[in-house]
């Protein structure tokens, strides 16, 4: 079964880093690092840009990331996606900065988690659905997976089921999905997300989280029938991992 690979740029105190997304908190704690790149963000989406890898994606993990984001769109400008703080009054600016597409999750959402539909709709109208991909990463909860926002700290009203997908499919152009309970952790995907995407497959799907060996990989793709997309971090040799080699993914990816 074919996977095709999306690279990844995550930034946190504008450097290019790999943390454990469940160890991000606004209580001043430091988060676990599993990587610290001494390289700029530009390097490495130069090089994906080189080796044709489209459709990745640059998160902003908290403040301070702006001018990293920018940088690192300059070096595959229209080739990668930014998320992280993204709302309807500067989702546009960062498609004129070079992003091919914005990346949303927590501006659809109050503080307490609740779906706000109107707010979708004001990012729809700001840039249109082609450019927008939603960001529902979650964590599992009693029914099910359960869309996590705020850096994946705030549990959501909104499950993450057919249901919801089909639901919010008129209204983007990408799902991006990483299971925050296994981000960063390199202990294996969360399988039966996975499968559960997989059989939905309406609409490019990017998976995000576990991905510790090329057995990893291969399970996306034999999981999500070939639906799903997968990015991965931490394990990449890339970014300091040693589970799972860049070149044999750009080499395998259906590009």
């Amino acid at each position: 079964m074919s996977f095709r690979f999306r690279p990844c740029i995550d930034l946190h105190e504008g450097k290019v880093k790999q943390i454990v997304g469940g160890s991000l908190r606004d209580d001043g704690s430091a988060p676990r690092e599993n990587f610290v790149s001494e390289k700029p963000p530009e390097w490495f989406s130069g090089k994906f840009r080189d080796d044709g890898l489209t459709g990745g994606h640059v998160i902003m993990l908290g403040k301070g990331n702006d001018e990293a984001a920018k940088a690192a769109l300059s070096g595959w400008p229209g080739g990668m996606q930014v998320g992280g703080g993204i709302r309807a009054e500067n989702a546009k600016q960062w498609l004129d900065t070079g992003a091919s597409h914005v990346i949303v999750t927590s501006a659809l959402f109050d503080a307490q988690g609740k779906f706000l539909q109107q707010a979708l709709d004001e990012i729809v109208a700001a840039v249109g659905k082609e450019k927008l991909v939603i960001d529902l990463s979650c964590r599992r909860t009693a029914t099910g997976w359960t869309v996590a926002m705020n850096r994946w700290q705030t549990l959501t009203d909104l499950d993450l089921t057919h249901e919801s997908l089909d639901c919010l499919l008129p209204f983007c152009d990408e799902f991006l999905i990483h299971a925050a309970d296994v981000e960063g952790l390199c202990g294996g995907i969360d399988e039966p997300l996975v499968r559960m995407l997989g059989e939905w497959g309406k609409c490019p799907i990017t998976y995000a989280g576990g991905a510790a060996s090329m057995a990893d990989v291969e399970l996306v793709a034999e999981a999500g029938q070939g639906r799903v997309d997968v990015t991965v971090g931490s394990a990449l040799d890339l970014f300091g991992g040693s589970g799972i080699c860049y070149e044999e993914m750009v080499a395998m990816s259906g590009i």
